[in-house]
């Protein structure tokens, strides 16, 4: 992992054309402004988490009820 200090308006460049710079830090919060082509596609990674936990109930829901449903298909 690559640790860099920056002050506001000042920027990094990863690759050719995605650009992260500081906006502004305020009470501990820093704000970023990404400039990165359309065809990337940029998520806060708490929103990742809560759709990789989500998808992990919900499949385990949809085995519960499939395994009822194979059961009672197995009964008759």
């Amino acid at each position: 992992m690559l640790v860099l200090a920056r002050k506001i308006d000042e920027a990094i460049t990863i690759g050719e054309d995605i650009v992260v710079k500081v906006i502004s830090i305020d009470k501990g919060v820093v704000k970023l402004g990404i400039d990165a082509p359309h065809s990337v596609t940029i998520v806060r990674n708490e929103l990742l988490e809560d759709v990789k936990e989500a998808n992990i109930a919900a499949a385990k829901e949809s085995n519960i009820d499939d395994l009822h449903h194979l059961a009672k298909l197995l009964k008759k």
